[in-house]
């Protein structure tokens, strides 16, 4: 058994989460300098509570470093639906780096990718010498998920958690993670703001994928289709063919993590001096959860 396990860590997604949390209520956690800190307080409850879950050997955490990425470039409108982040988060956004250098924990991004991008790329590589666990809110990552590579799902409140690899993804969903893209391109993102094959909502695409197997299996079998679902998709092929490559998470990011220098080793004194700098309360209760 490998006694490697690297946690991946959404940190995008762990920060958003946290911070709404607590903004709906107008719970801002503003220090006496004048900086909001609930975003990162949610963000770290969330990593300690799933180190001491999944107690791993190595921690890393990626980012998306801007909002325009290459998919930008072959779809203008993507994610153009999302709104610009509160005025109470866009502090917290450098901060959280620094807390999770305090904790000498690596933070990867690359201008251009998403951190998805970025956490596809490093279990691609880690999960030949280690055990992988992806910890993230955005369920766009579940594509990834291998024998060696287990994503798990926040869910609400801390330490409550949804874990997929290929066979209980499939026994959920009747379909692989490696059909999730063809999924997507089918029935599109609303959320990412790709539209996929007009008319065509999620029920119809997962039937489509568990029926044919992929894009390539529906096209080859249009014959067999009901005449709308055919005209559909025949009217609707240059979108498809674009929002499978907008679903995709690309996993050859130039980014270079090296094992070695992701291995769990906090200098606690360091951490604790960065939370009493934020001005966190009860930190011995924080960093002991």
């Amino acid at each position: 058994m490998n006694k490697n396990h690297v946690l991946l860590v959404d940190g995008m997604a762990l920060l958003f989460r946290s911070f709404y949390a607590t903004a709906m209520s107008g719970y801002y956690m503003i220090n006496s300098k004048g900086i909001p800190t609930n975003a990162i307080h949610g963000f770290v409850k969330h990593l300690y509570t799933a180190m001491r879950t999944y107690e791993p050997t190595h921690v890393v955490v990626c980012w998306d470093m801007g909002s325009k990425t290459f998919r930008n470039e072959t779809f203008q409108d993507y994610k153009s639906n999302r709104s610009e982040p509160p005025e109470q988060l866009i502090p917290q956004f450098d901060l959280v780096k620094e807390v999770v250098e305090a904790m000498d924990i690596p933070n990867v991004g690359l201008k251009g990718y998403e951190a998805d991008d970025c956490i596809g790329t490093l279990a691609s590589q880690y999960d030949k010498e280690a055990n992988v666990s992806i910890l993230t809110g955005d369920q766009d990552i579940l594509q990834v998920a291998t024998d060696r590579t287990t994503v798990v799902l926040l869910k609400k409140g801390y330490g409550n958690y949804a874990e997929y690899n290929p066979t209980t993804y499939y026994e959920e969903k009747g379909i692989t993670p490696d059909q999730i893209v063809d999924l997507k391109a089918l029935m599109g993102d609303s959320s990412d703001n790709y539209p996929g094959v007009k008319g065509i909502g999620e029920k119809t695409a997962l039937k489509l994928i568990k029926d044919y197997g992929s894009i390539e299996g529906i096209l080859a079998n249009l014959d067999s289709l009901t005449k709308s679902q055919k005209k559909k998709i025949k009217e609707g092929l240059d979108m498809l063919y674009l929002s499978r490559s907008l679903a995709a998470i690309y996993c050859e990011v130039p980014v270079d993590c090296h094992l070695d220098t992701a291995v769990l080793n906090m200098n606690h004194d360091k951490v604790r001096a960065k939370f009493e700098e934020l001005e966190f309360k009860r930190i011995d209760q924080l960093m002991t959860i």
